[in-house]
């Protein structure tokens, strides 16, 4: 019987060459890292090949890829024989546009609005004629139609295959085209022609309407019925910003699961608070992420590389110098034309909403547009909740709509903005149209906070770049050691049971590159100085010299976290840098000499004599690096909160972007360095603790800070968790070691004797040495000793031997005996 509430969860990526099988081989090691719960990527039927599986093509059955429905069932038996349960990630909003494979689509691109999957999907009727653009021609329709053929029923185009309508396959080919309820279009259409709801702004995939109750029930059934028999044991639900009523969606779930443990991938900004009316555990941990990344990060260093970023780059404020204006000009650019089609469909339904309302009549398409435009690139957060006790006045203020209407230059016509924004909060009417465009409001703004934060944003403003993950805060991105412990305190108080991570599937960086880069906030000058000399060497020393500075910057700052890489993979990741921030190629306009340019200095720049200096100066900060790696790791396993290991973080993990982080993992044998030891048995050791005293650190435990006093106090973050676990971790350990060390700082330890449970024979009490304290370690993990025998000497002794000098066998025997 697993327990309601996961105290650890493991993230395995499946995928074709990693099913279900090999996760049930892995099981035996992973039970005994102490973890309580596999956390597996969608298991359900994908578009073949698929190396993520958030393509959904039949949501009725497991994916036979990854073997199936008897498959998962025989992994859940394996796991639970370990005492370990399941958690699936779910995608209820939205599915693959991949005709050939997505039966529902296919009927309905046959049968158009009358067949009984019309309601599955997020299509707007009234727009192109009552035909459902399918925008994959490679070119115009006029060049491609030699390219297509008439097989039966079906109508070819390369590997796309669509259905024809009754009636019409004797048709010349032109004339069947334009008898179908869909039209093939060349795909830079979507942009301004698309008319169904999809993922962002990738038009192949979907959205799907589970807002239905019969649509909820018939792409459910397969996973409550999966829980209800027990073979998955919890949640993970995909992007909830993009459903029309995700409270209503997540009330409706928690009711068909019983209350099963469920988390929502919920970006937050930094002062944002996850809505306290939803039935969950709480989000997926990239809040968590930020706190922690923080913790590492020296304020006035990150301060500093500003400043040398400017300097280096001389970048425009608004095309990576000034955060703030970055993200303007990138949304800006993202809701004109990344999003125009469903700007347009906003402004057709502000229009007639309008028309409705005596009092808003007379706006002019163009001004509505523009109002529209203007506000939605001045939501704050991903999506704005104007529903259940949130003040609409924090979500589109007065002062977003006085500084909309000044792009305007007569008064009586920015009063659109007036108009849009009570349509947007509620105040002109609360009927099925208005629901639905507030709704419609929302989800645009979810996409578009999405791709002009996360995927433009991010690759222009690079200060520093650890600081930009989802949910990050790049205009200030330390975390000062009271706010750390405020957030922790706060989770512990309202949503225990939540999700923490570090890496996952998603992170642009993983947390142990991450680390690499924060380190260099604590010598920002003298990373200063070696700018300037790999530059000059890339500039006069035989080397290719960057295409733009500021793919410089990012690719010297990512060899400087990631280490020895070959130079495809870093090309491979600094390609899809440059595309994303859009500055000189891009995804869809690719400049072929820009791209050149960059695979040449990337061979022999970062990865060439340069970049070797690079990794000679990292190597210099390895202790500093380390404590990071360490200490992140140690407060994301006892943090309040329910840590999420990403597969093979237990390891030290260096992985970029994906697909970079979503390669198969691999549970064989390897000798590994000294610090992914330690970081393994540091990992094992907590997980068990949390795994045997699931209520030290579960909903009723406590979280309570603890502070250091003397010279150094501030380098020491500590913490005690129900009274029986002290946790101490050292905070900008290369600031600490020029301001001379430890010296005389101690930790005041609550009363009693404490047992380190990385070495049992270490005991403290009283005012402890932090000198001592760390003297083996950067962190240290302390159990009171009168319960220690309860925690087993087995975890003290092993993880003391891993620490020590015999670091790699014992765990390369397990590996061995596990598999």
């Amino acid at each position: 019987m697993t327990p309601q509430h996961p105290t650890a969860t493991y993230r395995l990526q499946l995928q074709p060459d990693l099913g279900f099988a090999a996760a049930a081989a892995a099981v035996p090691y992973l039970a005994s890292l102490g973890i309580s719960h596999l956390h597996l990527s969608p298991v359900l039927e994908a578009v073949p090949g698929s190396t993520h599986g958030y393509d959904v093509v039949d949501s009725a059955r497991v994916r036979g890829e990854l073997g199936g429905e008897d498959g998962l069932r025989a992994l859940a038996r394996t796991a639970h024989e370990h005492g370990l349960g399941l958690v699936v990630d779910i995608v209820p909003n939205h599915m693959a546009a991949a005709v050939r494979h997505n039966r529902q689509l296919y009927k309905v691109l046959r049968d158009g609005p009358s067949s009984p999957y019309a309601r599955w999907f997020d299509i707007d009727w009234q727009a192109q004629d009552g035909r459902v653009l399918m925008p994959v021609l490679a070119h115009h329709i006029g060049d491609e139609l030699p390219h297509f053929e008439v097989d039966g029923d079906v109508l070819r185009y390369y590997e796309h295959e669509f259905p024809l309508r009754e009636g019409t396959r004797t048709l010349p080919l032109p004339e069947l085209l334009d008898a179908q309820w869909y039209r093939p279009a060349w795909w830079r259409l979507a942009r301004t022609e698309l008319n169904y709801r999809r993922f962002f702004t990738i038009s192949d995939l979907i959205a799907v309407r589970v807002e239905d109750p019969e649509v909820f029930d018939a792409t459910h059934a397969t996973v409550l019925r999966l829980l209800r028999e027990g073979v998955v044991d919890g949640l993970r639900i995909d992007h909830p910003d993009g459903l029309a009523d995700p409270g209503t969606y997540l009330r409706r779930l928690s009711d068909a699961t019983g209350g099963r443990w469920t988390v929502v991938e919920k970006i937050l900004e930094d002062d944002e608070q996850l809505p306290a009316a939803w039935p969950v555990a709480g989000t997926t941990g990239y809040d968590a992420l930020r706190h922690i990344d923080g913790l590492f990060t020296d304020p006035a260093g990150a301060d500093e590389l500003l400043g040398l970023f400017r300097r280096f780059t001389d970048v425009a404020a608004d095309r990576g110098g000034q955060w703030a204006a970055t993200v303007r000009r990138a949304a800006l650019r993202v809701v004109t034309h990344e999003l125009a089609t469903e700007v347009d469909r906003l402004t057709r339904e502000a229009v007639e909403l309008c028309a409705l309302t005596p009092e808003l009549r007379d706006h002019a398409p163009w001004a509505l547009r523009t109002a529209l435009r203007e506000l939605l690139v001045r939501v704050p957060v991903y999506r704005p909740y104007v529903a259940g006790g949130v003040d609409p006045e924090t979500v589109l203020t007065a002062s977003d709509a006085a500084d909309a209407k000044a792009v305007f230059t007569v008064p009586e016509e920015a009063r659109a903005v007036d108009a849009v924004r009570g349509l947007a909060l509620g105040r002109h009417g609360d009927g099925p149209r208005h629901t639905a465009f507030r709704a419609r409001f929302a989800q645009t703004s979810s996409a578009l906070r999405a791709k002009s934060v996360e995927d433009t944003a991010f690759y222009r403003h690079t200060p520093l770049l650890s600081a930009l993950e989802v949910g990050g805060c790049p205009r200030s991105p330390a975390v000062p050691a009271g706010a750390f412990h405020a957030y922790c305190a706060r989770v512990q108080r309202a949503w225990p049971y939540t999700s923490t991570v570090l890496s996952t599937h998603d992170t642009k960086r993983s947390a142990d590159v991450r680390a690499g880069i924060a380190a260099l906030t604590q010598c920002p000058d003298r990373w200063e100085t070696l700018l300037a000399r790999v530059t000059e060497r890339t500039a006069h020393g035989g080397s290719t010299s960057a295409p733009d500075p500021q793919l410089a910057w990012a690719a010297w700052q990512t060899v400087a976290g990631l280490g020895p890489a070959d130079p495809e993979r870093l090309q491979e990741a600094l390609l899809k840098h440059a595309r994303e921030a859009g500055l000189f190629t891009t995804w869809t306009e690719q400049n072929a000499a820009y791209e050149s340019a960059l695979r040449a200095f990337v061979a022999s720049g970062p990865c060439g004599p340069p970049g070797d200096e690079v990794l000679r100066f990292m190597a210099e900060l390895a202790p500093h690096v380390r404590a990071n790696i360490l200490g992140a790791a140690l407060a994301h396993l006892t943090m309040p909160g329910v840590p999420d290991l990403y597969q093979g973080t237990e390891y030290e993990y260096r992985a970029l972007v994906d697909p970079d982080n979503r390669k198969p993992a691999s549970f064989d044998v390897k000798e590994r360095g000294a610090l992914s030891e330690e970081k393994a048995a540091l990992t094992r050791a907590a997980l068990r603790l949390r795994k045997e005293h699931p209520d030290w650190f579960g909903g009723a435990a406590a979280y309570e800070p603890l502070s250091a006093e003397g010279a150094a106090e501030g380098h020491c973050v500590a913490y005690v968790r129900s009274g029986r676990v002290v946790v101490a971790v050292t905070r900008l350990s290369l600031r600490l070691a020029e301001a001379g060390g430890w010296r005389d700082t101690k930790l005041r330890l609550p009363e009693g004797e404490w047992t380190e449970l990385l070495d049992s024979e270490r005991k403290f009490s009283g005012q402890a040495r932090v000198a001592d304290l760390f003297g083996r370690l950067p962190v240290a993990l302390l159990v009171r000793s009168e319960v220690s025998a309860e925690v087993g000497s087995e975890v003290g002794s092993e993880v003391g031997s891993e620490v020590g000098s015999d670091v790699s066998s014992d765990v390369r025997e397990e590996r061995q005996e596990t598999g």
